[in-house]
């Protein structure tokens, strides 16, 4: 078999935790599978490496950026191809570039556009075990890239994609996807298998052991995720395909997401246009736009209320006030959250919404803002509910059995 690891920051935090990933490496060699390691930088290196560019502007250049960022990466995966071959085992790093990741120009927020898998396959095939530096690629026009934060498990699922791996895993601090934090709620119970919508959904409500564009693009190629945690020998959490027997289960996870913001625009000019002129401004800044909420309108006049990221607040703020003549007021709440439900087996099961309004209700939570799909519905609540909703809702869909 070949399969695809990856190993987080916290996994390959300092020198002992890259020899117990090599010792792990290791073990699963010795099982007779080729292994391709992508590897993030050490934790905390990241930051570091921000710091110093900081030290000297501000505003430094993004290409140059991704110069030095990419540098962390990299670090890793020699340190531990060195410990691989000092446990006797044949191992090769490899940067973005050499294991043949094209990517577009963006800089600090790349898309990975090919994979040319023939440097890979090769040093497989002598029998190396295969070290890629993760979060990086290679424009058309020869420059480094990075894809962003989080972008060490795209590469991983990009690079199982291109290889045909028999399944990716992706290590990390956690031992699998649960059913809401262990944090908020004790009685959370470890998923033993997930759908990539599911999971997808999930992953942009708030859940942090995956990134969503990574899931997204599992999905896309077929490529089946493992879940794991670098600290145990747990079995962790398949996030594959749905099957027909999911939809028994009504909701299968409850996200919390803290990074939210909602802004009420009152007395918004009643013309055609005028929200696409507000919501393309904001899109035009890269400020995503979540849920939407506008009231009939009275005397030429609307209400519209919306919610974005908490960390975009400020920079939503002064592009609202640039419509200062086609707004009464604009109030910004910083003090809410949201709480969603997930689960493949909403689509066929009605009630399921009501029974989380009931829930919160019966907590005395006033829900604020709702969005729905069919596999989620998400609540904007006041945020110092959050911890008490998700243990309500938790509860009340019998998450923990």
């Amino acid at each position: 078999m070949l399969i695809v690891h990856k190993y987080g920051g916290t996994s390959v935090g300092n020198l002992e935790r890259i020899q117990n990933v090599a010792s792990r490496v290791a073990k699963a060699k010795e099982r007779g599978d080729d292994i391709v390691v992508v590897v993030s930088a050490m934790s905390g290196e990241t930051n570091k490496l921000i710091d110093y560019a900081n030290h000297f502007s501000s505003t430094p250049p993004k290409r140059e950026m991704d110069m030095l960022l990419s540098s962390g990466e990299r670090v890793t995966a020699s340190l531990l191809a060195i410990a691989l071959q000092a446990m006797g085992l044949k191992a090769v790093s490899m940067t973005g570039r050499q294991a043949g990741i094209k990517t577009t120009s963006a800089h600090t927020y790349a898309r990975i556009e090919d994979i040319d898998p023939a440097n890979m396959h090769s040093a497989i095939k002598e029998g190396n075990i295969v070290v890629v530096a993760g979060f990086q690629g290679i424009s058309e026009d020869g420059n480094v890239t990075t894809l962003g934060r989080g972008g060490s498990d795209l590469s991983a699922v990009a690079i199982a994609g291109a290889l045909r791996a028999d399944a990716c895993e992706i290590y990390s601090d956690v031992d699998g996807i649960y059913t809401t934090d262990p944090r908020i709620e004790p009685k959370a119970k470890k998923m033993d298998f997930i759908s990539y919508d599911e999971m997808l959904e999930l992953a942009s409500l708030g859940a942090k052991v995956l990134q969503n564009r990574s899931v997204e693009l599992a999905k896309k190629l077929g490529v089946t995720i493992i879940a794991k945690s670098s600290f145990s020998d747990g079995y962790g959490t398949i996030i594959g395909e749905e099957s027909e027997e999911m939809e028994a289960v009504l909701v299968s996870g409850i996200a919390l997401d803290r990074n939210q913001a909602r802004v009420s625009l009152r007395g918004v000019s009643d013309k055609p246009g005028i929200a696409a002129e507000i919501f393309t401004a904001l899109a035009h800044e890269e400020i995503n736009v979540d849920m939407i909420i506008q009231n009939a309108g009275l005397d030429k006049k609307t209400n519209l209320g919306f919610t974005v990221p908490q960390s975009e607040g400020d920079r939503a703020r002064k592009i609202i006030e640039d419509f200062g003549h086609d707004i009464d007021s604009v109030d910004f709440d910083n003090s809410v959250c949201k709480v969603s439900i997930v689960g493949v087996g909403m689509k066929s099961h009605a009630g399921v919404a009501a029974t989380a309004f009931t829930t919160l209700a019966n907590e005395n939570i006033n829900i604020e803002m709702i969005s729905t799909s069919e596999i989620k519905v998400s609540m904007i609540i006041a945020e110092k509910y959050a911890e008490l909703a998700v243990r309500a809702l938790h509860d009340a869909y019998d998450l923990s059995n």
